[in-house]
């Protein structure tokens, strides 16, 4: 089964109006958090990001809550590779911490995405990334809505999901 089936069966395609993270408006919302409480779903995609990433040298794999932390977590294990979570917000308790996990500088980092829209959440893993000497590698996602202007490694586009949809 493919991981566009995958992704219908599971519910995560959906058709009708919705507000994106972005606050954009889409008629099409693709729920990868609902697909990824599936375990055949994660397995799935941790394997196809790690067949995407052969050929790129990283030393460590980063995230930002939520929709990340799960693939971020299933590709380590498949890669062996250390991970890196971010958190949206600062903790404002305990350490102050703004991620779980280090970056060492000079690491070369692959962001996971579960859907990228805008970029907007990459682009914070990105620079905070850079801000502690690491350097990105490459961005990868399940599904890249086709609507920023990052260079993504996707395992579907928007336009192909429609396509077969």
């Amino acid at each position: 089964m493919s991981l566009l089936e995958m992704l219908k069966d599971a519910g995560a395609i959906k058709f009708g109006d919705f507000v994106l993270s972005s606050g954009k408006r889409s008629r099409v919302y693709i729920d990868v958090k609902q697909a990824i409480t599936k375990p055949e779903v994660l397995e799935t995609i941790a394997s196809k990001m790690a067949e995407k990433l052969r050929n790129v040298e990283f030393d460590r794999i980063a995230c930002i809550e939520l929709g990340g932390v799960p693939i971020a977590v299933a590709l380590s294990l498949k890669t062996g590779k250390e991970l890196v979570i971010f958190r949206k917000k600062r903790k404002e308790y305990g350490t102050g911490d703004d991620r779980i996990g280090e970056i060492r500088r000079g690491e070369r980092v692959v962001v996971v995405e579960d859907v990228i829209t805008t970029g907007k959440s990459a682009r914070s893993v990105i620079e905070r990334v850079e801000e502690l000497g690491g350097e990105v590698k490459a961005v990868v996602a399940v599904v890249d809505r086709e609507e920023s202007d990052l260079e993504v490694i996707s395992l579907l586009k928007l336009s192909e999901i429609l396509k077969n949809t």
